[in-house]
């Protein structure tokens, strides 16, 4: 397994990975843009890296695709550093596995890969939040170091906010 840049390669593979999220919610957020023009996602994808382009509120971030062979298993963003809302729900890391690949450790490897990236980056404690609801997740950030820092009530649910040092 690797972990690459996002690349016109995998579009096959890009494709049945959304076909297979069906009406889930896409995580991370980026998976739920527009790829039929498949370059014009492609030039969007490098931009937000570079902190071109970047809507009100963004920051940059990287996005990196967990693959093996042709295939695409995981999406992981990594935001470059928090501004305050980002800070205070967000978090520096959005990742996703693709459903017939969950329940394979697939998830606890990409959020490993994707701390290690940040670590590289300067990035000394990093912020990783989910539901309370999501035990899937949770339980990655905890099998990856994350220690629970707090919670709060975003639109009706607990966020739990995590730190890794």
């Amino acid at each position: 397994m690797d972990l690459v840049l996002p690349s016109s390669k995998y579009i096959p593979s890009y494709n049945e990975y959304i076909k297979e999220l069906g009406d889930e919610v896409r995580y991370p957020f980026l998976m739920g843009f527009d790829h039929q023009d498949f370059d014009a996602l492609l030039a969007k994808l490098s931009d937000f890296s570079l902190g071109i382009n970047l809507p009100d509120g963004f920051v940059p971030s990287t996005t990196l695709w967990l693959v093996e062979g042709d295939q695409l298993l995981g999406v992981t963003n990594l935001r470059h550093y928090l501004n305050s809302d980002i800070e205070e729900c967000g978090g520096h890391i959005g990742l996703g596995i693709r459903p017939s690949y969950r329940g394979k450790g697939l998830g606890k490897l990409l959020m490993k890969l994707s701390i290690e990236k940040l670590n590289a980056m300067d990035v000394s404690v990093v912020h990783i939040h989910c539901y309370k609801d999501n035990s899937a997740s949770a339980n990655t950030i905890i099998a990856n170091g994350g220690e629970l820092s707090s919670e709060l009530i975003l639109d009706g649910k607990v966020v739990q906010r995590y730190r890794v040092s």
